[in-house]
Formats: structure tokens, C-alpha cells, sequence
């Protein structure tokens, strides 16, 4: 049986600041740079969910791709136009790197999706030229 992947493409805008409650004020503008702006900056993100499986024989898709659409949207809602640091619940706790945003993203899309197993990999775009990516 062949193995399909299909990807879906949604874009976001947050904010947010690089602070480690942790480390002092030296520490943190030492770490982060000008990630540690004391107002923080934002990005428009590009994010991609690759779903990996089998077609389906009855509906001939791997994945229903507006269930996928919904899903994340579900997601989105959640972090889009938000200041990560001050909106989100998980980023109180957790420092708002893009690295950690994806693993948010990861969990959360995880136990929307309807075939969670089906979940292979992600690709966060924070600029045109840096990207993170999360596998299963």
C-alpha cells in the first residue's frame, strides 16, 4: 500500500519576548539579544502540518483536507494576533523561542486531529529565513 503525505499551509501573526524568568535582566539581554526588547516584536508566521498514511479507500483521501483546515484553525485561534507571553497559558511557564511554540502547535493540533497517528511532521516559518521543524 503506498504511502501519501499531504501538507497544509495557514499563516499567523503573534508577538512575543524572549525572557527567561529564570536569568536577570544582564542574563536575558546576553542570551536573547534583541529578542529580550522590553516590548517585545513580533513575527508573521508560516505555518506547515504534514499528515502522512495511507489513502482511505472509501473517501480516497489520507485526511479530509477541511477537517485538517478546521483543525488548525481551532489552533490558530489560540495564538494568532495574541502576545504569546501574556495570552497563552503555556508560555507563562515555558520561554516563547519558536522551538517551544512548535511543540505547542504540535500538541495542540494532536488532540484535535481525528487520526492523530496521522501526524508526521511540522515546519514553522519565523522569517524567510529561519525555520523550525518537528517530526513524529
Amino acid at each position: 500500500m503506498e504511502i501519501v503525505e499531504l501538507t497544509r499551509r495557514e499563516t499567523f501573526s503573534a508577538s512575543h519576548r524572549l525572557q527567561n524568568s529564570l536569568l536577570n535582566d544582564t542574563e536575558n539581554q546576553q542570551l536573547y539579544g534583541k529578542c529580550n526588547n522590553l516590548n517585545g516584536h513580533g513575527h508573521n508566521y508560516v505555518w506547515e502540518v504534514t499528515l502522512r498514511g495511507p489513502i482511505d479507500p472509501k473517501s480516497g483521501m489520507v485526511y479530509n483536507l477541511t477537517n485538517l483546515k478546521n483543525e488548525m484553525k481551532s489552533v490558530l485561534d489560540e495564538v494568532d494576533h495574541k502576545n504569546l507571553d501574556k495570552d497563552v497559558v503555556y508560555f507563562k511557564s515555558n520561554v516563547s523561542t519558536t522551538e517551544n511554540l512548535i511543540v505547542y502547535l504540535w500538541n495542540m493540533l494532536k488532540s484535535r486531529i481525528t487520526n492523530p497517528e496521522l501526524l508526521y511532521k511540522m515546519i514553522l516559518h519565523e522569517t524567510e529565513k529561519n525555520s523550525f521543524s518537528a517530526f513524529s
